[in-house]
């Protein structure tokens, strides 16, 4: 159940994995549908609308007298949000998305990186902004959403297809029509 929280949150706060394991229910004001929290990397205070399935998801789960119990109380146990990440990982696997790692050397030692996945928690963010430019939002209006400081870390996040492209032009007017 903490997964498809955290897959939602991921989705429509587009934020990362470390700062959603981490909310409390201070963070979130069901009066006036907003959560707001601090995220860790850039100490941004952020403050977003509760949508509709965040809102139903929250209400499906058991009620907390104390403000600072974390919404995904197992999640935020994890000592390191690598830790996460690999459970999100191993989902991605069963799920036919990604290969399984292998434990093979790649003769490189330790310290090189490894090859980053395609697919991570952190594609979200970049399917939120995707998804919040193709259907007609301002580069602007999606940057404020996300935390986006500049419009090249925006363009970095943003992969339109063919289809996102032919629906914006096909906005524009016919300037054949008599």
């Amino acid at each position: 159940m903490e997964w498809r929280g955290l897959i939602l949150f991921g989705l429509h706060l587009r934020e990362r994995l470390g700062d959603l394991a981490k909310l409390t229910w201070r963070a979130v004001d069901l009066g006036s549908s907003e959560i707001a929290f601090t995220t860790r990397k850039t100490g941004r205070r952020i403050v977003l609308p509760l949508v509709q399935p965040l809102s139903d998801y929250l209400s499906r789960l058991p009620a907390s007298d104390n403000p600072d119990a974390f919404i995904f109380p197992n999640s935020a146990s994890a000592k390191r949000t690598s830790d996460l990440s690999h459970q999100f990982r191993k989902i991605l696997v069963d799920a036919g998305l990604v290969e399984p790692r292998t434990r093979e050397s790649t003769g490189k030692g330790h310290s090189a990186a490894r090859e980053p996945s395609e697919i991570s928690f952190h594609s979200l963010r970049h399917s939120a902004v995707t998804m919040l430019k193709a259907s007609g939002l301002s580069d602007f209006v999606a940057r404020e959403i996300v935390g986006h400081e500049t419009t090249a870390i925006s363009r970095h996040y943003t992969h339109l297809s063919t289809d996102d492209l032919r629906n914006a032009m096909q906005r524009l007017p016919d300037v054949t029509d008599p």
